[in-house]
């Protein structure tokens, strides 16, 4: 029989994890929600910081993927954080999309829901988000005009999501 984690809530100012190893190294997962619906994609790109008096995650997810679909239509998403041992499940999630399959499923994650927000029970972090401002990556404000050819040879920039971070649960 599962048994559920146990969560607790702490602040967001309380959050002890690295953002660059947590996010660019471990990865996340942007979950959300459509009609009963839950998708999700693995992202090794973004942020956390503090956005108009806010304390705020910053996520990129480019036109083509399928949960921009989910994270366009609600308001909350969250950000998961999973053990090392989850690796191949994140790898999975991350290059499968779930217009073609039940990835979630298959990868044996077990969906829970925090104010409304669906999230991973086998999480270790869990950011539950309130979606703040969204725009596409504009290429004609390079700076460095070397990034734009190479990460973007198909003109397919990234979204930019700002969201609040509403409430942080850890185990």
């Amino acid at each position: 029989m599962y048994v559920m984690n146990t969560f607790k809530t702490i602040q967001p100012e309380e959050l002890s994890a690295n953002a660059f190893s947590t996010i660019g190294k471990d990865w996340m997962l942007i979950t959300a929600e459509i009609d009963g619906k839950v998708n999700t994609m693995t992202a090794s790109w973004g942020g956390l910081g503090v956005m108009w008096h806010k304390n705020a995650a910053f996520i990129f997810i480019r036109p083509q993927r399928y949960t921009k679909e989910f994270v366009d239509a609600s308001s909350h998403l969250s950000l998961c954080v999973l053990d090392e041992n989850f690796r191949k499940e994140l790898t999975y999630l991350g290059t499968v999309s779930g217009r073609d399959e039940a990835k979630i499923e298959k990868a044996g994650l077990t969906v829970c829901h925090e104010d409304g927000v669906p999230y991973f029970d086998q999480s270790k972090i869990v950011l539950v988000c309130r979606k703040l401002f969204c725009q596409q990556l504009d290429p004609n404000c390079f700076v460095d005009t070397t990034i734009e050819p190479k990460v973007y040879p198909n003109k397919d920039y990234h979204y930019m999501y700002v969201c609040e971070v509403e409430k942080v649960l850890v185990r």
